[in-house]
This record gives C-alpha cells, sequence and structure tokens, in this order.
C-alpha cells in the first residue's frame, strides 16, 4: 500500500507520515556516522570516511567536516553532493551577516534559515528532500559552545553529545551512559573516539577512516585543530583499540 503514497513528498499516508522523507533518512542511516561532544573546555567533531576505493586520489581537504565560518563548524552525513549546495548557502548568509551588522551571525539563527530551505522541499511537488543530516556546532557570545542536529524534515534540535549516521542507535545508547557535563575536552575526545567506534564493522579501525576536530576557544577567538593520521592512531590505542594488524 505504501506504493500509493511515496511518490510525492506532498502526501502523508493514513498513518501521517511522509514516506520521502523517511527514505531520505534511510539514506542517511547507511553512510558513516558522525559524532558531536559538547564539554566545558569546547567541542569535538568527529566521523568516519568511507572509502569507496583504494584507486582513488586522496582528498587534501576534509571530506565531511567543513568551516562555515571563523566561529562554526559542521560535519555531514548523507549525500555529499546534497550537503554542498546547504553549506554554500550557509557560508554565504554567514558572510551576508557580518557585512551588514559587522558581527558574528548566531548559530542558531543560521540554523534556522537551513532547517526553512530543507522544510521547503518536503511540502512542494516535483522536488525531493535534501538527503543530508548535519551536526552543527559553534560558539556565540550569549550562549556560548553550542551543538545542533537537523535533519532532512527541516527539524533541528540542541544536544550536549549525540551521534547521526549508520549505527547510530549504538553510539547514543554509549552516550548517554558516558556523557558527563564537567568532561574535559580530553576526556569528551575519549568519549567520541569511543562512540565511534561502536559504529563501525570493526573494533581495530584504520586510523586514515577517522576524521576528527576540536573546537575551542583562545582568548576571545574560536579556533580549531584538525587531527593527524598519527594523533588519531595514538588516539585509539590510548582507549584500547588495536591497530597493528592494520598498520602493517
Amino acid at each position: 500500500m505504501s506504493r500509493r503514497y511515496d511518490q510525492k513528498t506532498t502526501t502523508f499516508t493514513p498513518d501521517g507520515r511522509l514516506k520521502q522523507v523517511e527514505y531520505a533518512l534511510e539514506a542517511i542511516n547507511k553512510t558513516g556516522s558522525a559524532i558531536g561532544v559538547l564539554t566545558q573546555e569546547g567541542m569535538i567533531l568527529c566521523t568516519e570516511k568511507q572509502e569507496v576505493s583504494h584507486l582513488l586520489e586522496q582528498q587534501k581537504h576534509s571530506e565531511k567536516i567543513y568551516e562555515l565560518d571563523k566561529h562554526i563548524f559542521s560535519v555531514v552525513s548523507g549525500l555529499a553532493a546534497d550537503a554542498n549546495q546547504l553549506i554554500d548557502y550557509a557560508r554565504e548568509a554567514a558572510q551576508k551577516y557580518r557585512l551588514v551588522y559587522q558581527e558574528n551571525i548566531p548559530l542558531e539563527q543560521l540554523i534556522i534559515r537551513i532547517c526553512d530551505i530543507k522544510q521547503y522541499y518536503t511540502q512542494h511537488g516535483g522536488q525531493r528532500p535534501y538527503g543530508t543530516a548535519f551536526l552543527f556546532a559553534g560558539y556565540d557570545k550569549d550562549n556560548g559552545f553550542q551543538l545542533f542536529s537537523t535533519d532532512p524534515s527541516g527539524n533541528y534540535a540542541g544536544w550536549k553529545a549525540t551521534a547521526i549516521g549508520q549505527n547510530n542507535l549504538a553510539a547514543n545508547s554509549f552516550l548517554k551512559q558516558e556523557y558527563k557535563e564537567d568532561l574535559t575536552l580530553d576526556q569528551g575526545l575519549n568519549v567520541a573516539i569511543k562512540a565511534l567506534v561502536k559504529t563501525m564493522d570493526t573494533s581495530s579501525p584504520q586510523p586514515s577512516k577517522i576524521e576528527i576536530v576540536l573546537i575551542s576557544k583562545a582568548d576571545k577567538n574560536v579556533k580549531s585543530k584538525t587531527l593527524t593520521e598519527a594523533e588519531v592512531l595514538a588516539l585509539l590505542k590510548a582507549n584500547g583499540f588495536n591497530n597493528e594488524a592494520q598498520q602493517e
């Protein structure tokens, strides 16, 4: 019976569901997971880079974690091509806000603009929802560090720690048990890497398949640091994941 309702984004099923939005969520859940953790000293974003083929050239820039502005970062799960359009829009909106008001755009205000676009594509015929979800991490002078997630329906939510993408239920269950509000940045990093490995198909992941960005504040500026493969490997070993076989 669902075939009667899943061809259009504007048609509800009798039990009140939008099939095309649910299919978009399934597309997200088949891609590498992403983890966000909020700590007292800053934030951690980490994600799994899924390898399509070893013949591909290694990218020199981040595959899934983007800097939208000097105080806002995002990690993508889902269809990268869909995400690129929204990332470009977010960067442009942030710069326009600075040009007009001479200050950084508040994180939640930027997210509302992006979610308005996502919601639009669930309500008009002949279009499909964006097959991508985001974790947004940022800092503003009024609310400090913040972590938000968005989904294809246009909904968004604020979190202290969360996971999206493949096997996100396992990661979120782990985060519920291990997260504490007084975590330092280093402690949060350990929690994040353990949650990420929970979503992967191996207990000995290769550091080349993991991408981690640390976001913190120095004086009045927000700074970020992307961990190198050597630093990721050291982090994995420190948390009990044996990577010797993968590195040989």
